[in-house]
């Protein structure tokens, strides 16, 4: 693209962008066409959050509906919030409540959770989402601007500074982002408000309940007076002429729309939260005695956040704000002095770490006593925890490694599960400013974030015959694979309310231990082969344990319990890992997936009564002969003694429906609002077929070659039946799950090196 299209494509931008400012009368024509463009702050909130959609996640073993809008969509997921499902389902509930009014108007939403688990990221998500919902026809956000530059014969005219005014120039914009509807007088403005909810059938009504702030009212009063000495009898018509007040869309950003108080910002309560006295200012206007409001900086919290939504970031660091925030959600107002009050639209969030809540309950002990109750009272908490989830811990932690933002988003655990696996190469320059390729095998992010999720799992649950590894994959995938049975997470009793994510190791941890080993060269070599550049899951796990003890974050009792977990983790890892060594020596022996799917198809059209479309575009009947030497020759379920001819028998039929329709129907009924297709359904999906893709053994391979000695697998000679299966099941690694030719070596090595004790 050219530079000139760029600036075209920049241009074009900012034309969708903004529109030319209207009259009131205009304004007020569109609102009654559109109400949901008058929006109140929690309204306009829960709209741009319903407005990005929902899609279906797994977390905890449930399967949950999810709000886009947490994915960061407009931002390509930098700041997506990865799990936390319920939490943020919560938080939009609260919101749908405050808007409609339903209870819940003085409350303040409280986020509370350690460190590393999403707060942050929320704050950025609304930030983004709100910003690019402002930049929608539907998201329109406007305010008012006023010019009474002119009106008493002088320059002078409104002004936030000192500097002389005129032509645009002379247009001041409301600095706390006022609702255009504000400027109508109260009964006025709720006749209006109630036309607008009468011609929409939208469950949660438009509010408008806030007047003029003090810059504006004082725009207001000096354009009254002035007209009313003139004698105008249409004095409200005269005030809001489009040569004095103009309705205007903006952006919502930081600071127009968007209130966030830092931990680092100072001050004092009132600055903090509503702005200062620009002394200088006051001195200029001409004030007759009184506080101009002229003269305010309108620069806390509150006013920029007026509109939309404030956020105090790290609570713990403002707590003696938040008794002064006590009453500002009912009354919806503050003040900037004695005898000078705004009114406040927002939607309050505080977002803080677990210290908050230790400040709120230093008195808890004194019960009716206690000074902070009534503030406890108004905080409706929700608290974020650590990912248990593998596979969102694993996109958490390459996305701290990387600068990967896409959100995973899979049709299937299959695929999934690839995406877990998956190895990561990064560029790491050493310290005689050499750069080298280093490479996190197949499994190794896979077993970092399944530690990670097991030390945050609680053990006293687990159901008996399973352990910590397994209460992960239930989690994740919401069921567990026993032999070719499916057992399903609500099969399961947890402890509702348990301490499942409430501690444990967090992804910093965990992506420092990786970064650490990324700028350590392995103490292995190979003649060929650049296998000191290659991280290993062991490698990960042994790092991440040994550290534990020397960890600040961690106490002792947490280091000694974190590692006696690690052990589950190694063996579950060794296991996948062994599965890929087998599949890749085994791969000429698996039956192809072309004819598992065809036999899938054929069951399913058995079952149904219904035709399958040939090569030649025909529609036959399923072919029973077909299904009969599937389910002898690559099942080896059933022998000729278990058909009529090609016709099956009763244990035949029964296998097939609740084998292979059963799980087909469990796909239909996730599908059940989109068109169900038998091709949709990986066979990997149907537990009984997963033996057949890929579940060989050890015995399989001494049966099919001979000769192999697993003890010569690091030098086998070369011409022997060991040396030419090592060159194919490299290649085979490589090919089927992206290892490297050096990650390959060394993962089949390890796993000969613990078959080899059990050859014999």
């Amino acid at each position: 693209m050219s530079s000139d299209e760029f600036i075209d494509e920049a241009d074009a931008s900012l034309d969708r962008t903004y529109e030319e400012p209207r009259s009131l009368a205009e304004y007020v024509d569109l609102v009654l066409e559109r109400p949901a463009l008058a929006s109140h702050a929690s309204k306009y909130l829960l709209s741009a959050v319903e407005a990005a959609g929902t899609r279906t996640v797994i977390e905890e073993g449930d399967q949950k509906e999810r709000y886009r809008f947490f994915d960061d969509p407009h931002n390509d997921g930098e700041h997506a919030i990865l799990g936390n499902t319920e939490v943020l389902n919560a938080f939009v509930d609260d919101l749908r409540s405050i808007a409609a009014g339903r209870g819940k108007d003085e409350k303040i939403v409280w986020l509370d959770g350690p460190t590393a688990t999403g707060k942050s990221e929320l704050k950025r998500c609304l930030i983004n989402g709100l910003r690019e919902y402002s930049k929608t026809d539907e998201g329109r956000r406007y305010t008012v601007e006023w010019n009474v530059a002119g009106t008493s014969g002088d320059s002078a005219g409104l002004t936030y500074a000192d500097e002389p005014v005129a032509d645009e120039d002379d247009w001041y914009e409301s600095p706390v982002q006022s609702h255009p509807l504000s400027v109508f007088p109260q009964d006025v403005r709720e006749d209006l408000v109630a036309r607008l909810n009468e011609t929409t059938d939208d469950h949660i009504p438009v509010r408008v309940e806030s007047e003029l702030d003090p810059f504006c009212r004082e725009a207001y009063d000096y354009l009254e007076e002035h007209y009313r000495r003139q004698g105008v009898e249409e004095l409200f018509t005269a005030i809001t002429d489009p040569q004095h007040l103009r309705v205007k869309n903006y952006v919502v950003d930081v600071g127009r729309g968007i209130g966030v108080l830092h931990s680092e910002d100072e001050g004092p309560p009132k600055e903090r939260l509503v702005g200062s006295w620009m002394r200088g200012m006051l001195q200029e206007l001409d004030s007759r005695g009184r506080k101009n409001p002229q003269a305010f900086s309108y620069d806390g919290v509150l006013s920029q956040g007026n509109g939309l939504l404030t956020v105090v970031e790290d609570a713990a660091q403002h707590a003696d704000l938040l008794q002064k925030l006590l009453n500002v959600p009912d009354e919806r107002s503050v003040k900037l002095d004695k005898g000078i009050g705004m009114d406040i639209d927002t939607q309050m969030v505080i977002i803080s770490n677990p210290d908050l809540e230790a400040q709120l309950n230093q008195h808890a002990d004194r019960e009716g006593q206690d000074p902070l109750k009534a503030l406890k009272r108004r905080l409706d908490k929700h608290e974020f925890t650590y990912l248990t989830n593998l596979s969102l811990e694993t996109e958490l932690l390459r996305r701290e490694l990387t600068d990967e933002t896409e959100v995973w988003d899979a049709d299937s655990w299959s695929e999934l599960e690839e995406w877990i696996q998956e190895p990561l190469t990064v560029r790491v320059r050493d310290e005689n400013d050499e750069v080298h390729a280093k490479e996190l095998a197949p499994h190794a992010l896979e077993a970092a974030a399944l530690y990670a999720v097991v030390t945050r799992l609680d053990v006293s649950d687990v159901p008996n015959g399973h352990d910590l590894v397994d209460k992960a994959l239930l989690f994740d995938r919401g069921y567990l694979q026993e032999g070719d049975e499916r057992v399903d997470a609500d099969e399961f009793e947890f402890t509702e309310g348990g301490t499942d994510g409430d501690h444990g190791i967090p992804v910093t941890y965990t992506r420092d231990e990786i970064a650490d080993l990324f700028h350590t060269e392995q103490d292995r070599h190979h003649a060929d082969l650049p296998v000191e550049h290659v991280v290993m899951p062991r490698d990960i796990l042994n790092a991440m344990a040994e550290d534990l003890s020397t960890a600040p974050v961690f106490s002792n009792a947490e280091a000694a319990d974190f590692e006696e977990r690690v052990v589950p983790v190694k063996n579950h890892v060794f296991g996948e890992q062994e599965s890929d060594v087998l599949d890749a020596m085994m791969r000429d022996k698996r039956v192809d997936e072309a004819t598992v799917e065809e036999y899938i198809e054929q069951v399913y059209a058995w079952s149904t009564d219904e035709q399958i479309e040939n090569e030649r575009g025909e529609y036959v009947d399923p072919d029973p002969l077909k299904m009969k030497v599937f389910e002898i020759e690559h099942l080896g379920r059933f022998d000729e003694d278990d058909y009529a001819g090609n016709r099956p028998g009763d244990a035949v039929e029964a296998f097939r429906e609740d084998k292979i329709i059963t799980a087909l129907n469990r796909h239909a009924w996730q599908r059940r609002d989109e068109e169900f297709r038998v091709a949709d359904v990986s066979p990997k999906e149907i537990p009984v077929i997963q033996t057949v893709l890929g579940s060989h053994s050890w015995d399989d391979v001494k049966r099919t070659y001979e000769d192999f000695d697993p003890r010569q697998w690091d030098e086998p000679p070369s011409g022997t039946e060991t040396a030419d299966l090592k060159e194919k099941t490299v290649a085979n690694m490589q090919e089927m799950y992206d290892y490297s030719e050096a990650s390959a070596e060394l993962t089949s090595r390890h796993v000969m090196s613990q078959v080899s004790y059990k050859w014999d």
